[in-house]
């Protein structure tokens, strides 16, 4: 079984719970998730099962992802979400539509942001959220990231209810965390729901309890590989053209723009991902389905 599977992850268990059940479903051991979502966050979680998971890098790592994001103002956390213990309190100021929208203008575009403590990412060899349980906080550098929308849906007095689109990278607990302080008031992120992995959209997505109770939802759910690279430019590749790229063997495309290709046979089947060179085409990435 190969593919992808784009599942809403309920709240409550890992992204690697849901691999785990998946791996079930599927009876097969090669499942993997292109990017976790915390225990408590729900939403998109894509899963490649098969030689699909060849594909995860172009879902991880080169598209967008949507999130809905609740901020809680007046409260700072150990983990700046609502599962750690609260630091500090202070008074949240008045805030309208307009000041609203001149703070969170501040974190739009390209920004530097400290990583949570919280996190998976490693210094001098141990994650930091293994350092974080045992009571050591160490400095983050701050990393380029990338905030291509932040949109005020909501607002009480002390809670933001925001639509974000970012890039890889990009931690929603720390833009909560700023976003307090940027107030003087602290902040933490009190509920998060992934709407979007890319193309990958919460409105296609299928619900986990579903897939366990029906034993056709897992292949009826499940898309074709392509769809990691479904905005790259296609070409159909046969006879020898097929034959070298089988062989990882470069061939010349006509009227492919931009620097990478999916070859399809045709019948449709992804057959490889190419790059240019020069004037040829150079297979990365040739699959078997079989």
């Amino acid at each position: 079984m190969h593919g992808f599977l784009n599942i809403d992850k309920p709240a409550g268990i890992t992204s690697h719970d849901v691999v785990a059940r998946v791996r079930r479903l599927a009876r097969q051991k090669r499942v993997g998730h292109a990017g976790t979502l915390d225990p408590a966050a729900t939403g998109v979680l894509v899963l490649a099962l098969g030689n699909a998971t060849r594909l995860i890098e172009y879902v991880q790592d080169a598209t967008s992802k949507r999130y809905l994001a609740t901020v809680q103002l007046g409260a700072a956390t150990t983990t700046d979400d609502a599962e750690g213990e609260v630091v500090a309190r202070a008074p949240v100021p008045a805030l309208d539509g307009q000041a609203i929208e001149a703070l969170l203008e501040r974190f739009r575009g390209e920004i530097l942001q400290v990583p949570p403590m919280y996190a998976a990412l490693h210094h001098q060899g141990r994650r930091l959220h293994e350092l974080a349980r045992a009571g050591i906080v160490v400095d983050r550098e701050a990393r380029p990231v990338s905030i291509q929308r932040l949109s005020l849906l909501d607002h009480t007095p002390d809670t933001l209810t925001l639509d974000v689109l970012c890039g890889k990278g990009t931690y929603i607990r720390s833009l909560a965390r700023d976003i307090g302080a940027a107030l003087g008031c602290g902040a933490h992120l009190a509920a998060l729901r992934r709407t979007a992995v890319g193309q990958f959209g919460i409105a296609s997505a299928a619900q986990l309890a579903d897939l366990e109770a029906h034993p056709d939802a897992l292949t009826q759910a499940l898309r074709p590989p392509e769809d990691a690279v479904s905005d790259w430019p296609a070409a159909t590749v046969e006879g020898e053209a097929a034959r070298r790229v089988r062989n990882g063997m470069p061939i010349e495309l006509v009227g492919i723009a931009g620097d990478r290709a999916r070859l399809h046979t045709p019948d449709g089947v992804l057959l490889a991902l190419a790059r240019r060179a020069g004037e040829r085409w150079q297979p990365e990435k040739v699959f078997d389905w079989s």
